[in-house]
């Protein structure tokens, strides 16, 4: 579990990262008893944890992006400047005796945006700080790092709040985040540029939601993330009303209790490896599942300060060990290129799902009170395990993702730009009569895999006077789009592609065609007419290959 922190660059970065998410944290128990004090109304209280997460559910797959498309230390940065600023100017604002419940939400929801941003370059770049074998250890050390935080943070808050008021734990909180910074700037940079332009952002976020669309594996964790975050968001939205209406407790008892709930997560994360080992990933969560369930239904009936702690450390633990699972399952199997898109849409559908629960759990409080509403999160966590049975996730393994090495640009006879398009692909196979159905079998893997990295309009069709004879074909928008999925391919689809290809009979290579497609109207008038915005760019290299 510990081995990656042996790298110097990732070690670094986490222990700072363990100050920044301290801040974040003592800065949440700040601006929710704040809001208590300013209101006593259950939905306002919530919206302050909906406020901070709905961010994430905005912008996380436009940050995944950005991370991916760019230097992921330069990102960070620049997110970590946007939350220090925010987080400063409520600090300001509540030094002078201005903050109001409206500022509290805004400011809140400005740091949600620069820790949306700053989380996908930050996980997904643990894959450029460590060995692929190291990279599940990593994922689970990032999110201890936040629940080592969460153990401590909290109830340091609650300290500071009742010690000197909500203004000092915004302010210790903008200095918090300033180690990070410092690790950042000192770092070098690790991206390497591709050797073709960067995607324009559109076209990036189209082609992460195509990845996710056509990998029936990562669709389904999502799914399951953004269910387990709207039923099981209940205890952390609804944790200051336990602590004022169940307790009857002021804010140093909140943090307490912030803190029982993160000393179980980082239990709960240090046994993720053995119980993976002993239950598989769905095993874990299904349990998680239980334990969440059963925390839930104490902490509705607890009226002592102690149970309630020992249930929100169980409930912890059981939250860490669900989300670590999912994670692993989500940062495994994906390439480098889209890591950053697939792992912001992971975080989006967990926050997004919290963001929406709070609100709903905090309205169903107000409407009924504040036991009511646990007891009914409680029996819809228990229900969600329903829901694995009919959607399995499978066990994530990282051997497949690993890269491939690039292959060379076809060559072409015909003059192109990088705009150029549409362009067809036709593979022709000759596979034996008999082999035919084990062929379509992989033939149906190898189409999730084309259209992943960017094709579209795939088919496989037999030719009816020749059965031996089998035609691929699909397309790309243009010219570049073609070049991109070329070296995007992990060696797990290689190896799927190399099968495929062995099925082919005769002694002749499958044969490759590579063709522009010329819809009516689209061939230039003038020969030295060029493409706007773009230089003309002739691919003449040679290569195999689709």
């Amino acid at each position: 579990m510990i081995a990656p922190l042996r790298y110097a660059r990732f070690r670094n970065i986490w222990l700072a990262s363990l100050l920044s998410n301290l801040g974040l944290l003592i800065q949440g128990v700040g601006a929710a008893w704040a809001m208590t004090e300013l209101s006593s109304s259950a939905t306002l209280v919530a919206l302050v944890q909906t406020a901070t997460m709905l961010p994430v559910l905005l912008i996380a797959i436009p940050a995944g992006a950005i991370a991916d498309m760019y230097d992921r230390r330069t990102v960070s940065i620049v997110a970590l400047l946007i939350s220090l600023t925010a987080v400063s100017l409520l600090f300001i604002l509540s030094l002078l005796g201005e903050v109001s419940a409206i500022a509290i939400l805004a400011f809140c929801f400005a740091i949600g945006c620069g820790m949306a941003l700053f989380w996908p370059a930050w996980q997904s770049s643990a894959g450029e700080q460590v060995p692929v074998e190291s990279l599940a250890a990593a994922v689970a050390l990032n999110s201890i790092s936040f629940n080592i935080a969460r153990s401590f943070g909290p109830a340091l808050g609650g300290v500071i709040v009742a010690a000197a008021g909500a203004v000092a734990s915004f302010g210790a909180s903008a200095l918090l985040y300033l180690p990070m910074l410092g690790v950042l700037l000192a770092s070098s940079k690790t991206h390497e540029p591709s050797r073709l332009p960067p995607e324009r952002l559109n076209r990036a976020l189209i082609s992460g939601i195509r990845y996710i669309l056509h990998s029936p594996a990562i669709r389904i964790v999502i799914g399951r993330a953004l269910l387990l975050g709207l039923l099981a968001g209940s205890v952390t939205a609804l944790m200051p009303l336990v602590a004022r209406d169940l307790l009857n407790a002021q804010a140093s008892t909140f943090g307490v209790l912030l803190g029982s709930y993160g000393v179980g997560a980082v239990v709960g994360a240090f046994n993720v490896a053995r119980l993976k080992l002993r239950l598989g990933s769905e095993g874990v969560v299904r349990v998680a599942t239980i334990i969440l369930s059963a925390a839930t239904c104490t902490i509705a009936f607890s009226r002592s300060e102690f149970l309630t702690c020992v249930a929100l450390a169980v409930a912890g633990g059981g939250w860490m060990l669900a989300t670590t699972a999912l994670n692993i399952a989500v940062q495994l199997p994906v390439p480098r290129w889209v890591a950053g898109r697939a792992l912001a849409t992971f975080q989006a559908s967990i926050a997004g799902g919290i963001a929406i629960g709070s609100l709903g759990w905090g309205a169903v409080a107000d409407s009924t009170d504040v036991q009511t509403a646990l007891l009914i999160s409680a029996a819809g966590i228990l229900a969600s395990i329903l829901f694995g049975l009919r959607w399995k996730m499978e066990e994530a393994r990282s051997d497949g993702a690993s890269a491939s090495p690039d292959l060379p640009d076809p060559t072409v006879k015909l003059a192109v730009t990088h705009r150029s398009g549409p362009v067809v692909i036709e593979l022709e196979y000759r596979v034996a009569l008999d082999d035919a159905r084990p062929f379509y079998r992989i033939m149906q893997q190898v189409q999730l895999s084309r259209q992943r990295n960017g094709a579209y309009a795939w088919s496989i069709a037999r030719d009816l006077a020749e059965p031996e004879l089998w035609v691929e074909r699909f397309h790309f928008p243009t010219w570049i789009d073609f070049l991109r999925m070329r070296n995007r391919p992990t060696a797990g689809e290689r190896s799927l592609e190399d099968q495929a290809s062995a099925f082919q009979i005769g002694g002749e290579p499958v044969r490759i065609r590579r063709m522009l497609e010329r819809p009516f109207g689209s061939v230039r008038w003038k020969a030295e007419a060029r493409d706007r915005g773009l230089p003309e760019t002739f691919i003449t290299g040679a290569g195999g290959g689709a």
